[in-house]
């Protein structure tokens, strides 16, 4: 290409491009759009061929090296699992009206409903951009529709202005209000709420040893007994688990100093734990699971003790995961979440445009009620 020359298209996986210009675009803020996140990914087989997750990202290169100007994260998918922002009813329906609605384009961190950017781009312009080129890519493929999800708040209204299809939705985050400790934070709640969660905490911790592994302190070992604990919740929430044994080790050998690995033990022995991503200001809560039910651990490892590393990192909040309205008297306040939608044939999308002005009118009433409901000391 000659300077000054633009070109788009699509690559044949995250892995295809290079590392330090895929984050230079990424920023550092969020782990699940980083290289390293999404190849591990790619390289485990937790996506690629067999899995309904086929990566497609759409770039944009410039220039006569092929600079990389902007990217979007993106897969054609055969299903809508693995998603957590659910569109099977919009399917179902497409498809008894004789429409095809598998395969689409899903603009995403696979397996992630954590929010945060899905336009790697530095202007408006090429955000813009990379929305038309997804549009193209459907018409080219053949594919029904374009959905991103978890879109960063700050990138909403570029949706809008592409004219796509804004969906809410609302998950449950911990908010640092400056607290200097757990024993601050318990004081701007009720009497009552504080006095229940010390119980809880103290029940779960009974003759257990809590550890925070980070960087080489996770060995071969911590993810061998935290593989076993997301077997099991994996094989009881969705039948089988999204991600391989591999993509573990991978993502302990990329980026370990991002990882916070919680885990309970009863001796020498791990019976429980918690794996979170270390962002920018943002303490993400990913996946759980045990292979002894103790009361009350679950909340401790991954609400309680979340809180406690958000406390000592100076982060600003926990994103503790999709659903889970448990959450909201342990402290976690709901907010919420967004997702865009392009959908290519007109019938179908001004139908789902009328079923998703009536949805974000009920969302928003759930989240008024479940503000009332809070924990915290009135004032």
């Amino acid at each position: 290409m000659s300077a000054g020359e633009e070109r788009i298209r699509v690559a044949d996986a995250v892995g295809a491009l290079p590392r330090d210009a895929w984050d230079r675009l990424a920023g550092t803020d969020n782990p699940f759009v980083s290289w390293d996140f999404l190849t591990a990914l790619e390289d485990s087989g937790s996506v690629g061929p067999g899995t309904g997750w086929q990566p497609l990202p759409i770039v944009v290169e410039r220039g006569a090296g092929q600079v990389l100007a902007a990217a979007m994260p993106s897969y054609v998918k055969s299903h809508s699992q693995g998603e957590y922002v659910f569109d099977h009813a919009w399917a179902d329906a497409y498809e008894r009206a004789g429409g095809a609605y598998y395969p689409k384009l899903q603009v995403a961190a696979p397996f992630t409903p954590a929010t945060g950017p899905r336009l790697l781009a530095r202007s408006d312009d090429d955000a813009a951009l990379l929305l038309r080129a997804a549009q193209a890519v459907c018409a080219r493929f053949a594919l029904s529709s374009a959905h991103a999800t978890f879109i960063a708040p700050d990138q909403r209204a570029l949706f809008e202005r592409g004219g796509w299809l804004m969906r809410s939705d609302i998950q449950f985050h911990w908010e640092n209000r400056g607290y200097d400790s757990f024993d601050g934070f318990l004081g701007a709640l009720s009497s009552r709420k504080r006095k229940a969660i010390r119980k809880e905490r103290a029940a779960a911790r009974e003759g257990l040893e809590i550890r925070h592994l980070t960087g080489d302190a996770i060995a071969p070992e911590h993810w061998d007994a935290f593989w076993t604990f997301y077997q099991d919740t994996g094989a009881r929430k969705w039948g089988q688990p999204y991600l391989t044994r591999e993509a573990f080790t991978l993502l302990g050998e990329r980026m370990a100093d991002r990882i916070l690995l919680v885990l309970a033990f009863d001796g020498a022995e791990p019976i429980a734990g918690a794996l979170n991503f270390i962002g920018g200001d943002t303490l993400f809560g990913r996946y759980w699971g045990c292979r002894e039910q103790r009361r009350f651990l679950h909340f401790e490892l991954c609400y309680y003790q979340a809180i406690d590393a958000a406390i000592a990192r100076g982060l600003a909040r926990v994103e503790a995961g999709a659903q889970g309205g448990h959450k909201l008297m342990r402290g976690y306040e709901p907010v919420e979440t967004w997702s865009a939608h392009w959908i290519a044939d007109p019938g179908l999308r001004e139908a789902v445009a009328e079923y998703l002005r009536h949805e974000r009118d009920a969302v928003a009433q759930d989240r008024s009620a479940l503000g009332e409901h809070t924990p915290f000391r009135e004032g």
